[in-house]
C-alpha cells in the first residue's frame, strides 16, 4: 500500500549558519531521499518569531530564544517525501544535543539544548502552518527527482 508523501519545514538556526554547517546538513536530507521543494535564507523578525514560538510565551527562555533566532539569518527549507515529518524528526534527534545520539544532526553538531542547530515540524498540522508561515505558495516547487524509482519501492511511489 502506498504511503502519502508529506511536506515538512526545517529551520537551520543561526548556530548552523554561523558555524558553516548548511551544506553538511542539507546534503543529509538529499542523500536520505527527501526532496527539497522550497529553500531560502531569511532574517526573522520579532513578529514572526513571536508567532512561531507562541507556545513558549510563558516560559522563562522565550525572549532569549527570540534573541538567539534573530542574531543572524536562518535557512528555511520545505522538504517532501514519504512520511517526511517522522523521517526528518528522527534525523534531527532529540532537542538536547547532549542527549542526541551520534548519527543524528544534533548528535553530530550540537552539545546544547538551546543552540541545537535545527528546528523541524512535529506533526502534519504544525508542518502545514509553519510552511505557510515561512513560504509563499509560489516559493514551493513541484518536480520529479529522477532517482525516486531507486529510492522508493514501486508501491511507495
Amino acid at each position: 500500500m502506498s504511503k502519502a508523501k508529506e511536506k515538512t519545514l526545517i529551520i537551520l538556526k543561526p548556530d548552523a549558519v554561523q558555524r558553516g554547517l548548511l551544506g553538511d546538513i542539507i546534503s543529509r536530507f538529499e542523500k536520505k531521499g527527501l526532496k527539497i521543494v522550497g529553500l531560502k535564507m531569511a532574517h526573522l523578525d520579532d513578529v514572526i518569531l513571536t508567532e512561531h514560538y507562541i507556545h513558549h510565551k510563558d516560559k522563562p527562555f522565550f525572549d532569549d530564544l527570540k534573541k538567539f533566532m534573530s542574531q543572524s539569518p536562518v535557512v528555511l527549507a520545505c522538504l517532501e517525501g514519504v512520511e517526511a515529518i517522522k523521517v526528518v524528526r528522527a534525523m534531527c534527534g532529540p532537542t538536547s544535543g547532549r542527549e542526541a545520539p551520534a548519527g543524528t544532526i544534533r548528535g553530530d553538531f550540537s552539545i546544547s539544548v538551546s543552540s541545537n542547530i535545527i528546528h523541524s515540524s512535529d506533526s502534519e498540522e504544525t508542518a502545514e502552518k509553519e510552511i505557510k508561515r515561512f513560504f509563499k505558495e509560489e516559493e514551493l516547487f513541484s518536480y520529479d527527482r529522477c532517482d525516486f524509482s531507486v529510492i522508493y519501492s514501486k508501491d511507495e511511489l
